[in-house]
């Protein structure tokens, strides 16, 4: 039943020898390149300033990363405030021991949150017009960059899915399946990083490696579902009157992208969080559903008016 199923157990990055490239920075990279050229193209269609675009892409850089951060630590690592506070807005770990971890732990619900409050100060101190003007039109860009961000978490094999059983497409995550420690007693190597190389390259620990479940590489399925929340967005705006009902487009976005995460998170396995205390749901889709509601109010009241004439240059 596995026949779509693969290994999958890919280097940190790109080594250059004197640097590592590593695959999540770069598709951060990508994501915030291709969410410039994306507005860029929106912000000539506006008539908006070259001045105002580099504005809002320092808005934006800023609120995605310390957002996405502060939310991860907030919502599912609230400990850290007491036992590692230098880990929060650090690459580092200084529990149990000094380590250089990179940056890791990143929410999109915070990010989601801190983009909002980034655009309204954005709005009010740089180009005067409405919140709901600029949400239709980032979105654009933020479901694109939501792609890759995605892509960037199934390289680091973390945010994996549930056990996949016979279903069809699983991905054995090697990094994340084979716990370091019993790499180590299984193999009698005392360093656990060659302990792991040798249960990898040695056809004699075979047994412990097909050990190793199948999972949903739940990454894809969001990143998949990004794609589609991106082509309606980009549609809706390109292609049709919406982008002149201001927060129509915004309300869809919300809707359709965290529904994708509201599903999803059947297949996730829990990143932890509150959900224990109120049960039912995760803590992704219980932060998921608040966003789905504000979206299908914005697009209703959005639909009630007429278009609005917009200045566009050709």
């Amino acid at each position: 039943m596995h026949y779509l199923s693969f290994t999958w157990n890919p280097s940190e990055g790109i080594d250059l020898g004197f640097f590592m490239i590593r695959y999540y920075s770069l598709m951060f990279v990508v994501a915030f390149s291709l969410g410039w050229i994306l507005t860029k193209k929106i912000y000539e269609r506006e008539g908006m300033s070259q001045e105002k675009l580099d504005s809002l892409f320092i808005y934006m850089v800023v609120a995605t990363l310390l957002g996405a951060r502060l939310g991860h630590v907030i919502f599912y690592q609230p400990e850290l405030f007491a036992q590692d506070p230098l880990s929060i807005l650090l690459p580092i770990s200084t529990v149990p021991e000094f380590e250089f971890t990179g940056f890791q732990g990143l929410a999109s619900h915070g990010a989601a949150i801190a983009i909002l409050i980034a655009m309204y100060y954005y709005t009010k101190n740089v180009i005067k017009k409405p919140f709901l003007w600029i949400m239709d039109r980032i979105v654009i860009a933020v479901a694109a960059g939501g792609v890759f961000v995605r892509i960037g978490n199934f390289m680091n094999s973390e945010i994996i899915g549930k056990p996949s059983g016979d279903f069809p497409l699983g991905v054995r995550f090697l990094q994340d399946g084979i716990d370091k420690r019993d790499a180590v007693s299984v193999t009698g190597i005392p360093n656990p990083k060659e302990a792991y190389n040798a249960i990898i390259q040695n056809p004699q620990f075979a047994d412990f490696l097909n050990s190793v479940p199948f999972r949903h590489p739940a990454q894809l399925y969001e990143a998949a579902g990004y794609v589609i929340v991106f082509l309606v967005c980009y549609y809706l705006y390109w292609k049709t009157e919406r982008r002149k009902q201001i927060g129509y487009i915004f309300g869809v976005f919300l809707i359709l992208l965290f529904t994708v995460r509201f599903l999803v998170e059947f297949v996730k396995v829990s990143q932890g969080g509150f959900e224990s205390a109120l049960g039912l749901l995760s803590t992704g889709q219980w932060l998921s559903v608040p966003f789905i509601i504000a979206g299908v109010y914005i697009m209703w009241q959005a639909s009630k008016k007429k278009p609005q004439p917009l200045k566009e240059e050709v």
